[in-house]
């Protein structure tokens, strides 16, 4: 039986004030290899429905499974990168469940034989704050098709006209990761989910087993929530909400899913165990089916294949090929660019560390790929609501563009009118430079006739001047970069007008 629905959300601050969260979180990563995971159908993003299967990933009777070795490879690089421990054998089960994207009528997975386990992977929050996060295990299985529910207002079954199913997915090799109950969080709960599945993304793109791009479904999370009464009570009854694919959507997810369950305690109702769906839209969840346990699931082991037993000599070459992971790289460019350490975590904060290292990488100072992607650049990006990484620049653009402030061929004032051209798509800078007629003025000829003008609009400055007061100077250099459109060299204006003055 379910709860009767609540309409009232209890205040965010005191839910957590008055009751505990703890978390827990399965991502689901799709892994970046050429075939599927037990038959030689190609995986291509974005195919024609139903033009990637074979009879395997069609469940078709008599058809056999075969293990695909690069996915075996990609989930221990995965465990091992999750400190896990690599089972030195393991086997595949059917997860038996009805469902029309799962043509078998079972999902090959693993069940009590994941083949890495007892892992955990620090994180770092936005103030600096590391919270360790416990792996339960990680492992390997293959994805479902995708149905599409055509009709109604939700784009889901109920109130749909017809479904199709393309079965282009099934089949794709996944790994999924589940962590252990993540308590001790509080208040920022919704803040580790969010950073763990980010990290864990950023974790997938550095080893290469994936593309990761949480749009196009290669990561999605199912999202735990549960709630005590304190850290010292049992754990509370859990709801899941699947499929959450945003790094924003799951934080707002346990943000909501604390604010509605403490609503259902305070109104002495019980919190279902049960599947939810996240609305972007409105920013809620609601309510899918009454969650299934294992046991729902009649899981025993696959038949068709034989165990996968990865030899110790092969884990440790792979343990040994792994690249230099996010968290250990980010410290190291915080010391090779000099940044404090609240400098280098805005710079992690706005998705902005790839694009200064390529920027550095380009020939520009840390300093300078700094002041443009954490200045000007983040500053246009806030004001047109797109990320940082989607600005219409490049940072060999930047670098350029830096190196020309530099050298003195524009001033940063007309540096900010070269990256206004950058952007609408007139080029590089140095083309924008040109085609705008953006070059600093620094022929003495053109600058005395400016500066002689200045001065004698303002008789009374070079007298104070002369009489040993250089602080109304600043007022001769501004009429000089006015009458100039901005393109003098402030410094040699000054050193114009002193020499004018007779200074």
């Amino acid at each position: 039986m379910t709860a009767a629905p609540t309409t009232e959300l209890v205040a965010y601050d005191d839910a957590v004030r008055r009751y505990d969260p703890v978390l827990g979180i399965e991502v689901h990563v799709e892994l970046g290899t050429r075939t599927k995971m037990f038959c030689a159908a190609e995986v291509e993003f974005g195919g024609e429905p139903n033009t990637q299967t074979t009879p395997v990933s069609l469940g078709l009777p008599g058809a056999l499974p075969v293990v695909n070795g690069t996915a075996v490879e990609y989930a221990i690089r995965i465990g091992l990168a999750l400190n896990c421990q690599i089972a030195e054998s393991c086997r595949f089960a059917r997860k038996n469940y009805f469902y029309p994207d799962v043509p078998k009528n079972f999902q090959t997975s693993q069940y009590d034989e994941p083949i890495a386990y007892d892992g955990w992977i620090d994180i770092e929050l936005k103030d600096g704050e590391i919270f360790r996060v416990e792996i339960e295990r990680a492992h390997m299985e293959e994805d479902a098709g995708k149905n599409t529910h055509v009709g109604g207002a939700t784009g889901r079954i109920h109130g749909a006209e017809y479904s199709l199913v393309d079965y282009n997915r099934a089949g794709i090799p996944l790994v999924e990761i589940v962590t252990k109950p993540i308590e001790g969080a509080g208040e920022r709960a919704p803040e580790v989910a969010r950073a763990y599945v980010q990290t864990l993304r950023d974790i997938f793109r550095a080893l290469g087993v994936s593309e990761a791009r949480m749009e196009r479904g290669n990561v999605r999370a199912d999202v735990n929530v549960s709630l005590r009464t304190s850290p010292d009570a049992p754990l509370g009854t859990r709801t899941e909400t699947k499929n959450v694919n945003s790094f924003r959507s799951v934080e707002r997810t346990v943000r909501h899913e604390i604010s509605r369950q403490a609503a259902v305690l305070d109104a002495g109702q019980a919190v279902v165990q049960e599947t939810r769906h996240w609305h972007e839209d409105t920013g809620i969840t609601t309510s899918g089916r009454v969650k299934s346990d294992a046991e729902d699931y009649r899981y025993f082991p696959e038949p068709d294949l034989v165990p996968v037993a990865p030899s110790r000599e092969w884990v440790e070459e792979i343990r040994a090929s792994l690249p230099e992971m996010p968290a250990a790289r980010r410290r190291r460019l915080q010391k090779e660019w000099g940044y404090a350490d609240a400098e280098m975590r805005d710079v992690v904060n706005a998705g902005a560390v790839d694009l200064i290292e390529a920027t550095v990488a380009g020939g520009t100072s840390p300093a300078g790929a700094r002041k443009w992607w954490m200045g000007e650049l983040a500053r246009r990006a806030k004001q047109a609501d797109v990320a940082l990484a989607s600005m219409a620049v490049t940072p060999a653009q930047i670098a350029e563009l830096e190196q020309l402030v530099a050298a003195g061929t524009i001033n940063d004032k007309l540096a900010r009118q070269v990256l206004d051209g950058v952007l609408a798509g007139e080029g590089d800078p140095a083309a924008v430079v040109r085609s705008r007629g953006l070059e600093v003025v620094s022929d003495d000829g053109a600058l005395l006739a400016a500066i002689d003008e200045a001065l004698a609009a303002q008789p009374d400055v070079v007298e104070k001047v002369r009489g040993g007061n250089q602080g109304p100077v600043g007022a001769i250099i501004g009429a000089v970069m006015k009458a100039t459109k901005g393109q003098a060299d402030a410094k040699r204006v000054r050193e114009l007008v002193l020499e004018r003055i007779g200074q």
